[in-house]
């Protein structure tokens, strides 16, 4: 029994060696597992104070531009990214409008070239927003390679960021520290950073348009104080453009009003270069303007140049080749009945802004109607004080000096029969004096009824006069009967003063005149030129070639030019047009 025992005793001794043995391997084994559990646990917390450091960081403020470079600087330092990128999409969802770089250097941006719109990978995750990881950037279908001068990367890792559902751009990570890929954690990370960004980004658009709204505001009530005191339209047209290009970070601004059927370039503000555009004329129905015109719309085109370029019309507008988004927002009619049009262009490449306020530019835009409306009010108030004041002085010189003169014009007829022989003839130049005087007086008072700065044919015949006097040695008399400013119809005028002027040109040249005489009178449905000199007269031979032009021009108005002999000497030439009833 006892040997029996001692070989039992013996034979559980080596199973609990072998066991302990055993037990001792597995333990080993998760002692290690159980450290690299650890391991992940604090490698995980490291990742999640990481990550929150990140997300308090890209928070620090609400400068939009500074938000994305801390978004980008994060995103890498999370993934163990050497080079990092946030494109931010368009409004058309199809293309990239900017591109926030990291870990390429300034130098190295200028030799690779323009910014990528979207093409390729960088397009896939546009079209499709879900992350993607790629061991090989250059073995995936949608690669379209690497331009000239562009850093070598393998590894790729792409987030979508988003704000209130709607995208607002992807968040591109490239070449993983130690030539590795990037991992199932650097998705998740990375997509958590994107998560929290897009509601900073969210928080930074909102303030951006606050703060932006405010300065329309601003500038709104800078233009209404304006418009409160005395001012010029061309002085506040020019600070609507002004301001309209700082507040929108523009390229160039500009008011052009309606003028017949084309738009004139009234205010200008931005590069030089822009300036020769003002007082331009742009035909109305221009394709580029859209509806803008036609149908008083508010028109956003994405990218001016471009569009001109495929219109053709670029040529005609080489300043425009930089510029990109353009709105052009219609100015109402208002009750001048004054159209126009706000453009504000931005430059052509990256935008830092937010947005242009569109709907801002648009109620900013009223501005130029009011300020428009509120200067045609004072002129009015002006040209309505000053026709008051020269009613008031025609009638004083009417019914007191023209009176006073006629007056003593028939009292000097009266004494002409009982005074000598010798006195009769300078009594008889008084008169005549007198008659002359009470007809430019009169001519006088029909100028004074004529709107200040409105040209008027009384005045248009007095400037031709006083412009042949020098080369006639004389001044011409010019005698106007009748209301010829109202009833002459617009397209007698112009043949008219041609008539005159080529009849006053004829005396200069050929008939050695001492005097001469312009006479326009008006009456029986008819006007009525009559330019007589006392020169050597004209011979039957050139009456019908030298002055041809004369008569053809009073024939097309359904008249007739007569030419006869004055007596005792020189000419005569006699202009006729109807008129009308």
């Amino acid at each position: 029994m006892a040997d029996g025992s001692r070989a039992e005793r013996g034979s559980w001794d080596e199973g609990a060696l072998e066991y302990a043995g055993l037990s001792r391997v597995r333990l080993d084994a998760l002692l290690q597992e159980l450290l690299g559990r650890v391991d992940e646990i604090m490698d995980t917390q490291e990742r999640l104070h990481a990550l929150l450091d990140a997300v308090v960081g890209i928070g620090a403020d609400l400068d939009l531009n500074g938000t994305l470079d801390r978004i980008v600087t994060a995103a890498c330092e999370l993934a163990g990214a050497r080079y990092g990128a946030l494109g931010v999409v368009g409004p058309d969802g199809k293309r990239l409008v900017r591109f926030i770089t990291h870990g390429v250097t300034d130098e190295q941006i200028a030799a690779i070239g323009p910014y990528p719109e979207g093409h390729g990978i960088l397009g896939l995750l546009i079209e499709h927003p879900e992350p993607i990881r790629l061991h090989e950037l250059a073995e995936h279908p949608r690669s379209y390679g690497f331009p000239a001068n562009h850093p070598p990367m393998r590894s790729f890792l792409g987030v979508p960021i988003r704000t209130r559902e709607q995208a607002f751009g992807n968040l591109y990570l490239t070449e993983k520290t130690g030539g590795a890929d990037f991992t199932e954690d650097d998705e998740r990370t990375v997509t958590a950073l994107a998560t929290a960004a897009g509601v900073v980004i969210d928080n930074a658009r909102l303030y951006a348009d606050s703060e932006q709204r405010r300065r329309w505001h601003e500038v709104t009530a800078e233009i209404t104080q304006l418009m409160l005191g005395e001012f010029e339209p061309e002085q506040a047209l020019q600070l609507i453009a002004r301001r309209a290009r700082e507040v929108s970070g523009a390229q160039v601004a500009a008011v052009l009003l309606a003028a017949g059927p084309d738009l004139v370039v009234r205010a200008v503000d931005g590069p030089p270069e822009f300036h020769q555009f003002l007082g331009r004329h742009v035909p109305a129905d221009l394709p580029v303007l859209g509806n803008a015109t036609t149908r008083s719309e508010q028109v956003v085109i994405e990218d001016l140049a471009q569009l001109l370029k495929d219109a053709g019309g670029l040529a005609g507008f080489p300043e425009a080749a930089n510029l990109g988004r353009t709105t052009m927002a219609p100015l109402p009619a208002g009750g001048s009945g004054t159209g126009g049009l706000l453009v504000v262009a931005m430059d052509q490449g990256p935008n830092p802004r937010v947005s242009e306020g569109a709907d801002l530019i648009r109620m900013f835009a009223g501005q130029a109607t009011l300020a428009l409306e509120r200067a045609q009010a004072q002129h009015d108030r002006d040209t309505l004080a000053v026709l008051e004041d020269r009613d008031r002085i025609a009638r004083d010189l009417h019914d007191l000096v023209i009176q006073r003169l006629f007056a003593t014009g028939l009292q000097l007829q009266g004494m002409h029969r009982l005074a000598h022989p010798e006195h009769q003839q300078r009594l008889s130049r008084a008169v005549d004096d007198i008659d002359m005087t009470i007809h430019d007086l009169r001519a006088a008072i029909f100028e004074l009824q004529q709107t200040p700065g409105a040209s008027s044919l009384r005045s248009d015949l007095q400037a031709l006069v006083a412009v042949y006097a020098e080369p006639l040695g004389f001044r011409p008399q010019l005698i106007c009967t009748g209301p010829i400013d109202t009833v002459v119809p617009a397209i007698v005028r112009p043949q008219m003063l041609a008539t005159v002027r080529e009849a006053l040109s004829n005396i200069v040249r050929h008939a050695q005149a001492s005097q001469a005489t312009v006479e326009v009178s008006v009456g029986s449905g008819a006007v009525v030129a009559r330019i007589s000199d006392d020169g050597v007269g004209i011979g039957s031979s050139t009456r019908s070639s030298g002055l041809r032009n004369l008569t053809d021009r009073a024939q097309a108005l359904g008249g007739a030019t007569q030419i006869s002999d004055n007596e005792p000497h020189g000419t005569v030439i006699e202009f006729r047009a109807p008129i009308g009833d």
